[in-house]
């Protein structure tokens, strides 16, 4: 049996200005707990797994991560990343009888995908 992913992370330069930019974006609820420097990411949804956001104290910064988030209209996301900050890196692309998704930067310059399950 598989193992599940339980938990993503985001490791950032400027966490702040990263978890403005997918609340912005997503509505995701992000919780700063200071204590920790830590944000915790509740993505609003029963569906998928939440994460955190976080600046690390020592050592390289890892490389990117990417996942892919579910919306319900690649159009819309795309123009409210632009306006967040981001930036488009493949506007549309479709996977044969499955869906359609797009990759974007974030301001961090992690690529990161969204997904538009096909109906």
């Amino acid at each position: 049996m598989g193992q599940p992913v339980v938990h993503w992370e985001l490791w950032s330069r400027n966490p702040e200005k990263v978890a403005d930019f997918y609340a912005e974006v997503f509505d995701w609820n992000i919780q700063h707990i200071p204590e920790m420097n830590y944000r915790m990411v509740d993505t609003g949804s029963d569906a998928g797994i939440g994460g955190g956001i976080m600046k690390p104290d020592e050592g390289p910064m890892p490389g990117n991560m990417a996942f892919y988030i579910d919306v319900d209209d690649l159009a819309a996301y795309r123009d409210r990343i632009t306006k967040a900050g981001g930036k488009i890196i493949v506007e549309e692309m479709e996977v044969p009888d499955t869906g359609t998704f797009c990759l974007f930067e974030d301001p961090d310059g992690r690529v990161q995908g969204i997904w538009k399950q096909m109906a």
